[in-house]
């Protein structure tokens, strides 16, 4: 019998690029989750319909599967990049399904930030959680340099430059919520 991990986190990418460097970190996340942890990579952001109010009451089975997933979540693990200073409108329109969730209110939320050039969108992306009532953990948020050279979870989690402050973002994170 397997025993089920202590907590379980849900990693989202504001990216839709095949081979995106935030997809990359939070599969890096997923590998060096402490143990006890399951991080579960949110791959359907791009098949989440526009958001539209009218339907929050009857959404569609990609919405219900994603707001229940956000929900029975410990946490979420979020790492976005930044789109002409702002947040991509694929990743906000995911934010816009949770908005009217009544669970959603002080969930602990980390961020990865994939290059030091992408101030704006992660405050943007701190606006509009603050604003949800998520619970940001300031001492698990990380910004990495993955700039130059396509990266894919494997290197870098084979990069200890990397992968060190990742282990310790998560475990900081993992503690805050317990």
């Amino acid at each position: 019998m397997q025993i089920p991990p202590a907590l379980n986190l849900l990693a989202i990418s504001g990216s839709l690029r095949a081979n995106s460097t935030n997809t990359a970190l939070l599969g890096a996340a997923a590998l060096l989750a402490p143990e006890g942890v399951a991080i579960t990579v949110f791959e359907g952001l791009g098949a989440l319909p526009h958001f539209n109010p009218d339907h929050a009451d009857t959404p569609s089975p990609e919405v219900a599967a994603f707001v229940r997933a956000a929900v029975d979540a410990d946490g979420l693990v979020i790492a976005c990049p930044e789109y002409a200073r702002g947040i991509p409108g694929t990743f906000k329109n995911a934010l816009d399904w949770l908005v009217g969730s009544t669970q959603f209110p002080d969930k602990p939320v980390m961020l990865f930030n994939a290059s030091p050039r992408a101030n704006d969108a992660q405050a943007a992306l701190r606006l509009v959680l603050s604003t949800m009532s998520a619970r940001i953990v300031d001492d698990a948020c990380i910004t990495l340099d993955l700039l130059g050279r396509p990266w894919n979870a494997a290197a870098i989690v084979a990069e200890s430059r990397l992968a060190e402050p990742v282990r310790k973002a998560l475990a900081t994170f993992c503690n805050a919520i317990q």
